[in-house]
């Protein structure tokens, strides 16, 4: 795989290491302390971070592998949705296909949970976890990357500006898809729009299914390729959304000005709104996998 190694997830060697990184970088334990115990973090950080540091350390001695760390990250994400839901509501997996990995296409709502509410169904129902495409706009702190990368995530190089550049960015990363799953035997999940659906209309970007199909073999009909990468439709629901103000503030901003400029750790400030904020009661659909005669992306 050393053609992707800028943009794949950590193998266990390197999570281990990214971990032992993380529970080191004092920035990323005042940010878990904050958003875990903020009025005691508020009083006295410096003895609670020595603690923390203490606590994370004595769980990494059973990590030893990337699935080692998805256990415990599964234990958190079960205690999450206990406090911060009313429930949740699978439906539709009868549409995912046990014997073969899948492409999970989802709309997009909140930049963390998306994809953990996804990887939620599939591990409590015994399947692999989903390698996750993110923005390399969320890797704006050193621990969000290797956080993320050790959690299976994969990088989407949103920040390239020349056409170059970003066509042969565009190639590897639809490239890298197809060996996850047709080598590597990997599910993937990946948002079908650029960015979280802010105003709460969800409707699939075509340059996603074109991002796809561009290492397409040549003498490969379009309709073959998009049948064979599994295709698994997943829409997700929140009833309470808990960066609804930060949305609305940034859509009023583009009404009123044309534009909007994200402050430089915002998504980081979402993501940990996302998980820490109410959300009511969560529903998860998994549509039928997606087999058919499509001429083109904007038929998908």
């Amino acid at each position: 795989m050393t053609d992707f190694d800028d943009i794949r997830p950590y193998n266990d060697d390197e999570a281990v290491q990214a971990i032992q990184r993380i529970i080191s970088n004092d920035e990323c334990l005042s940010l878990i302390a904050m958003l875990k115990f903020p009025r005691l973090f508020a009083l006295c950080p410096w003895l609670l971070k020595p603690l923390l540091r203490l606590s994370l350390q004595n769980k990494a001695k059973v990590i030893h592998s990337v699935d080692d760390f998805q256990n415990i990250v599964a234990g958190y994400l079960n205690k999450m949705l206990a406090k911060t839901t009313d429930g949740l509501t699978i439906r539709g997996f009868e549409n995912v296909v046990s014997n073969q990995p899948c492409l999970f296409l989802s709309n997009h709502r909140d930049i963390a949970l998306d994809p953990a509410v996804t990887n939620y169904a599939l591990y409590n129902n015994g399947l692999k976890t989903v390698r996750i495409a993110i923005g390399d706009n969320l890797l704006s702190k050193p621990f969000a990357s290797d956080l993320m990368r050790a959690n299976k995530s994969f990088i989407v190089k949103r920040s390239l500006s020349g056409p170059r550049e970003l066509l042969k960015s565009l190639k590897n990363l639809s490239a890298y898809i197809w060996h996850s799953l047709k080598e590597d035997g990997e599910n993937i999940w990946i948002a079908h729009r650029e960015g979280r659906a802010k105003d709460g209309l969800d409707k699939t970007e075509p340059a996603v299914i074109k991002m796809l199909t561009i290492s397409k073999p040549k003498d490969m009909a379009f309709s073959d390729y998009i049948n064979q990468l599994n295709i698994v439709p997943v829409t997700i629901s929140y009833e309470y959304d808990p960066c609804d103000a930060m949305k609305a503030a940034e859509l009023r901003k583009i009404e009123l000005t044309g534009s909007y400029t994200k402050s430089e750790h915002e998504d980081m400030e979402s993501i940990g709104k996302g998980i820490m904020g109410s959300k009511g009661h969560i529903y998860v659909h998994f549509g039928e996998c997606l087999k058919g005669a499509y001429e083109n992306a904007d038929a998908v």
